[in-house]
């Protein structure tokens, strides 16, 4: 048996839906796939002393989940203040505008489609619902509309899928830019270095207890990824799926569709640099 504690980010054990710290408690979707996980990692986070909470991706369209969420505000005497997207990929979003219906809140997110109601989010933003504080951070590359969210009084940043629970994301090319997904690690870096964030509670997988160690393994990762793409084209590897084939040879075939994107990401990345 694997020690998690040796682990990137020193994943943690046990099940991955309930509470995690004082302020948030995940509800699992029930949409496990490779790509996925476990699941989607729906978020409450509120006060210990307030009667809002905050709901950060509602997750996929499906019913049964909307209601658990609903349920699990209620049971803690609460109701759902505000609904933020971390990203527009349909395992986090698709189920926002149901959830607006079932709670009468609005849906704040960067992209303007994904919004309802008249308030957007933007990096440097304060989300203040029910006297808890929220800082979103600007964190593009998995997507271009990719966020994540500061939460100061736990020490916590709340990922999305720009860093997971286990594993590593993709760079969903065309949309995903590797340049601004490098940018978007060192940012994150930077809130364990100085704004004393400790742990990642990510849209996928377990929360990591080591959130420096689990970044500073992204950005080692991806270092390697692009060695080992540029000294697959200098051996004559000149497609990405002839890359992918050639260098996630040990990965399970089923996720080469989405190592295909972030190859051609990591193809036009080092394009752009004069790198090949």
């Amino acid at each position: 048996m694997t020690n998690a504690a040796a682990l990137p980010g020193q994943p943690r054990g046990g099940a991955i839906g309930g509470p995690a710290t004082a302020r948030a408690h995940c509800v699992l979707a029930p949409n496990p796939s490779a790509m996925t996980l476990d699941g989607t990692n729906t978020w409450i986070v509120a006060e210990p002393d307030s009667d809002l909470a905050v709901v950060i991706d509602p997750g996929p369209l499906h019913e049964g989940h909307l209601a658990t969420i609903v349920a699990t505000v209620e049971q803690a005497g609460r109701r759902v203040g505000l609904t933020l997207l971390t990203h527009g990929h349909a395992d986090h979003a698709e189920g926002a505008s149901r959830f607006a219906q079932l709670t009468g809140t609005r849906v704040r997110a960067l992209d303007p489609a994904l919004r309802l109601g008249d308030e957007g989010l933007a990096g440097g933003d304060v989300v203040t619902t029910g006297g808890l504080e929220l800082r979103v951070v600007p964190t593009p590359g998995h997507t271009s509309d990719s966020l994540s969210f500061h939460l100061p009084a736990d020490g916590v940043v709340l990922t999305g899928d720009t860093v997971l629970g286990r594993g590593t994301t993709m760079v969903a090319h065309p949309d995903g830019r590797l340049g601004e997904y490098l940018d978007s690690l060192r940012r994150l870096r930077s809130l364990t270095v100085d704004d004393g964030v400790h742990t990642v509670l990510p849209g996928h997988g377990p929360v990591l207890a080591d959130a420096r160690g689990a970044i500073e393994y992204y950005l080692a990762h991806r270092a390697s990824r692009l060695a080992q793409v540029e000294t697959a084209i200098e051996n004559g590897y000149r497609t990405a799926p002839e890359v992918v084939a050639h260098v996630y040879a040990d990965v399970d075939r089923s996720l080469w569709p989405a190592a295909e994107l972030s190859v051609r990401a990591q193809l036009e990345y080092l394009g752009e640099r004069d790198l090949i």
